[in-house]
């Protein structure tokens, strides 16, 4: 079977998509006279994607190979969304080349959030593909510390993990606990490897903390989703508590990370004590809902 490129098929896609748009839609004026069909013409085509007439027939006739900068500014005369951007890059064999698009803020579900909320006795965190942390309850700032307080940009697991003392010494077996840390966002990174924020992420730390330079070197990967987090808490003393993570079926990436006592333990008393302190009111990020039309 041959892995060339199919010019053909880009070609008819090309005419395909071109019948489909108005002049209007892309911004050309539209006199009003009749066309004899369908669409835009090649020469608006070409006019739009800044390349010559002839060009553009022989590469609908299938008689070349369109080059990645061409399909790009293809892409944006034809105004394609993300499913014909993708299908245009597979036809011509330059998925490779084609721009990652930068992925839109995380945002927590309002299901997820309604759950959250519902949780009043224990902890709860919803983490995203890096591991930030994007959702709380009240249980969870009254174990750690107050989400809100800290600056977005770093409201990361692991950049607590590293960077503030309070969530640091929290932890009885920090050691243990960032290097679990660390291998979950080692597995993010093989499956984003061009992620710009896991990046910064990575740099940051590995420039201000030793330990994480070293355990980052030893490409670790952890992708465990329960376990046993053991804690010693400044008004109610050590807990050990079960961690579970669920990840989101929608394919976000997200993680609902939950922590709970056995009944009948010390761990579950204290637990009881110290998140009967803090107020019932839902606890979460207050700008959430606005995330997406702001720059972090």
């Amino acid at each position: 079977m041959s892995t060339a490129p199919d010019s053909r098929e880009v070609g008819r896609f090309l005419a395909a998509r071109r019948a489909q748009l108005t002049p209007r839609e892309v911004g050309l004026p539209d006199a009003g006279e009749r066309r004899r069909v369908a669409g835009l013409r090649r020469t608006e085509v070409a006019q739009l994607a800044t390349i010559s007439v002839e060009y553009y027939t022989r590469l609908e006739q299938g008689r070349v190979q369109a080059s990645a900068a061409v399909l790009s500014t293809l892409a944006r005369a034809l105004r394609l969304d993300e499913d014909q951007q993708t299908y245009l890059y597979e036809l011509a064999h330059k998925s490779d080349a084609r721009p990652h698009r930068r992925r839109a803020p995380e945002q927590v579900r309002p299901e997820v959030r309604r759950l959250l909320e519902q949780l009043t006795e224990t902890p709860a965190l919803v983490l995203g593909r890096r591991l930030d942390i994007l959702g709380w309850n009240a249980a969870a700032t009254a174990l750690y510390l107050d989400f809100e307080q800290i600056p977005r940009a770093r409201r990361n697991y692991v950049h607590l993990m590293f960077s503030e003392p309070q969530f640091r010494r929290l932890h009885r077996r920090w050691e243990h606990d960032a290097r679990v840390a660390i291998g979950a966002i080692r597995m993010a990174a093989a499956g984003e490897p061009d992620d710009p924020e896991l990046a910064r992420l990575v740099g940051e730390l590995s420039v201000r903390d030793k330990d994480f330079r070293t355990w980052w070197a030893e490409h670790r990967v952890d992708s465990s989703s329960f376990g046993t987090k053991s804690y010693r808490h400044p008004l109610v003393g050590d807990l050990t508590l079960d961690c579970d993570t669920w990840s989101s079926p929608d394919g976000s990436g997200q993680r609902l990370m939950i922590l709970s006592a056995e009944p009948g333990t010390a761990s579950h008393d204290a637990l009881r004590i110290l998140t009967s302190w803090v107020a019932s009111e839902p606890q979460g990020d207050p700008e959430a809902e606005s995330e997406g039309s702001r720059h972090q």
